[in-house]
């Protein structure tokens, strides 16, 4: 087992994550609640990683965020590093491709809740902020948290993106998926199969965690 390439791949999981809990609650909300008539632009942009080959979306992430395009300049000197095979730029790219999976569950979730809570709420004189942290979000705690375990799986699993933006650098892009690869390619089947088994697990553990989630009440917030 590549300890190594596990770290890696763990570390990306989380970032991109709480990355998406941070970028997609919002989007997820707006999408839910606005009336824009041009949302379904939005939520097709969103869903695009969905029917996208990651080569595609790997090859115009390198085009638009290389070094020299006016992005790729601009990430450059926030990180400090090129975009291309650097753990930032595999980062980006497996945020924008693990969008859909965390945003979709977000907003059916809170699509979900009944808006005359909402509205009480702000006749109570609750900010918008606070009505999403007090009343929207744990109503829609089960879709938030299925979205961010999927989130983690398809990060964690993601193969193409990864292997096109980050490449194959011990220690800095080398991820579990690339390993696998690896491993097949040298014939080294017995390494093969541990990785490979290992992110079988993980996914199955994972989808039963959502499955369950869906399914069984925990505890559910109620308005009394």
């Amino acid at each position: 087992m590549d300890l190594a390439a596990l770290r890696l791949s763990l570390l990306l999981a989380t970032l991109t994550t709480a990355s998406l809990l941070v970028l997609g609650l919002p989007v997820a909300h707006w999408l839910a609640t606005t009336r824009f008539r041009l949302r379904f632009l939005v939520e097709a942009v969103v869903a695009l990683p969905l029917v996208l080959p990651p080569t595609v979306l790997g090859f115009y992430l390198i085009w638009a965020m290389g070094p020299r395009a006016p992005l790729g300049r601009a990430f450059e000197a926030v990180a400090g590093h090129p975009f291309p095979f650097s753990f930032g730029g595999l980062l980006v790219a497996s945020v924008l491709y693990s969008l859909p999976f965390a945003v979709q569950p977000f907003a059916a979730a809170i699509s979900s809740v009944d808006p005359r809570l909402v509205e009480a709420s702000y006749t109570l004189g609750v900010s918008r902020l606070g009505t999403f942290l007090k009343v929207i979000l744990p109503l829609s705690w089960e879709g938030v948290l299925a979205g961010a375990v999927l989130s983690f799986a398809h990060t964690l699993g993601e193969f193409g993106v990864v292997l096109m933006v980050g490449g194959n650098i011990p220690g800095q892009t080398r991820t579990l998926s690339v390993a696998v690869f690896d491993h097949v390619e040298a014939l080294e089947y017995g390494a093969a199969h541990r990785t490979a088994a290992l992110l079988l697990l993980v996914s199955f553990v994972v989808l039963a965690v959502v499955y369950a989630v869906q399914r069984r009440p925990f505890f559910r917030w109620t308005a009394r």
